[in-house]
């Protein structure tokens, strides 16, 4: 990652070509569409502006929100509608489509710049996840529903059986809440510092309940460290309720200021998962992914063809 070279393009990307992307398919998409559905703005804004993916990935979003949201409703009748949405968010996040994208070496077949290259941007999540939904808009374009349909059920058929047994790892936040108000704790709150230069921030969240500091969290977006930190409070929580005393060594922890990723209650969060029902959340940590360069300044788009 990050090496610069000659490439199917003609220019500096050193990834495959994509006629190989359209055998691993499987479907008859037309090359230029596909060429246009791997293009990223960086190398637009690097080679003369060709056409971008955006206009597909914003199609393709839809298609893949109907398909997903089809698959659910005639898959599980008996699944209430607050169950179905957060099945669907589990689905089409950015993190289950990278993943999916990765599987295919999405990342090898994307057009980027120079600047994107040199920074990891064939692994990105954010840039896998949008070319994914762009090739899916380029097939819906070319082939029509039904074949877009298919290639999502080949694609996430096997991520929507997983997020089925997630529980109350489909939303940490929102499980957190229905658990607190089942045992009548009161409403969870979160309180969020951020650190790091813009380009690279890192947010660490702390949850109280009660009163009580439950857990912490950090992650690359307010968001993702407030849900690690509601899924070390539901953990601890359930723990307590199963007879494991974990919310009294946090709320010590807290005491002495040492509520952070990796200190203090660590041990304990982790008996709290091991006699907690396993909830299918993955663990944090992770290495962080470098931010995707800043969009360039706009211009025109020649028509479309």
């Amino acid at each position: 990652m990050g090496v610069v070279s000659r490439s199917w393009d003609g220019g500096v990307n050193a990834g495959k070509g994509p006629a190989e992307l359209r055998h691993v398919l499987g479907v008859p998409i037309l090359p230029a569409s596909l060429d246009r559905a791997l293009t990223h703005r960086s190398y637009a804004y690097e080679n003369a502006n060709p056409p971008t993916n955006e206009r597909l990935e914003f199609l393709g979003d839809s298609v893949l929100g109907l398909v997903v949201t089809d698959t659910l409703f005639r898959g599980y009748p008996n699944l209430p509608e607050g169950q179905l949405a957060k099945l669907r968010a589990a689905v089409v996040q950015m993190g289950a489509l990278a993943e999916v994208a990765r599987e295919l070496d999405l990342g090898s077949y994307v057009k980027l710049g120079r600047g994107e290259q040199v920074t990891g941007g064939r692994n990105k999540s954010s840039i896998l996840a949008d070319t994914l939904e762009a090739v899916i808009g380029a097939v819906y374009i070319d082939c029509g529903l039904t074949e877009a349909s298919a290639l999502v059920h080949r694609l996430f058929d096997p991520v929507i059986a997983r997020a089925t047994r997630l529980g109350a790892g489909l939303d940490w936040k929102t499980s957190l809440q229905e658990l607190t108000a089942g045992h009548m704790l009161g409403v969870p709150e979160y309180v969020v510092e951020e650190s790091g230069p813009d380009h690279q921030k890192s947010f660490h969240a702390v949850v109280k309940v009660g009163g009580r500091v439950l857990g912490s969290g950090q992650g690359r977006s307010k968001k993702a460290a407030e849900q690690e930190a509601a899924k070390a409070a539901w953990n601890a929580i359930t723990a307590e309720a199963a007879g494991v005393p974990v919310a009294a060594e946090i709320d010590a922890a807290a005491a002495n200021g040492d509520l952070r990723p990796g200190h203090g209650p660590a041990a304990a969060q982790a008996d709290a998962r091991d006699n907690s029902k396993d909830a299918g959340g993955q663990a944090s940590g992770s290495a962080p992914e470098p931010p995707e360069s800043p969009e360039p300044p706009e211009s025109p788009e020649p028509p479309e063809r």
